[in-house]
């Protein structure tokens, strides 16, 4: 079934027949406004064929015609698919190898710089670590070390000052 506006375009150009065209006409509101519209729509369609209608192209103007035309197609045919790419599937590979490998070769020269065997010069040794029983009757001190992390963990509870013999070196 049809909707209004295409009944209404079919009405105008005079294609509906039959029941579909009383069917239509019956559904209408005001018959005479819309007979009105259609003579006006005539008009308008009789002025627009008779001003501006395409003029007689004489041979050498439909010539340059056909050949801007063409030049036209042309342009817009060559602008859609590129020819070619510098980013080729292959050329993707090898720079992402290439990449690759630079990164490995930096990384091996950074890592061989610094011997993770030596000892770092941060590293302190705790030598005496004790509390005075006057000054922190509830401290206690614990000291845990951690060869294989190289890690050393000084544990102090309820000190309220470190001891005068404290050191470190």
């Amino acid at each position: 079934m049809k909707r209004f506006e295409e009944k209404w375009t079919a009405w105008l150009d005079d294609q509906l027949s039959g029941r579909e065209l009383s069917d239509f006409e019956a559904s209408l509101p005001d018959k005479a406004t819309a007979q009105a519209e259609k003579a006006d729509a005539k008009k308008l369609g009789e002025l627009l064929k008779r001003e501006l209608g395409a003029h007689a192209l004489t041979n050498d103007e439909f010539f340059n015609h056909q050949l801007r035309e063409k030049i036209v197609q042309e342009n817009r045919g060559s602008s859609k698919i590129p020819t070619s790419t510098w980013w080729t599937i292959p050329r993707l590979l090898w720079a992402g190898a290439a990449s690759l490998a630079i990164f490995l070769i930096f990384t091996f020269a950074v890592m061989q710089e610094k011997n993770p065997a030596e000892e770092s010069q941060y590293l302190t040794q705790i030598l005496n670590a004790r509390v005075d029983p006057v000054v922190s009757p509830n401290a206690s001190v614990s000291i845990f070390e951690v060869k294989q992390d190289r890690v050393t963990v000084l544990w102090t509870e309820g000190l309220q000052s470190l001891p005068a013999d404290y050191a470190a070196k």
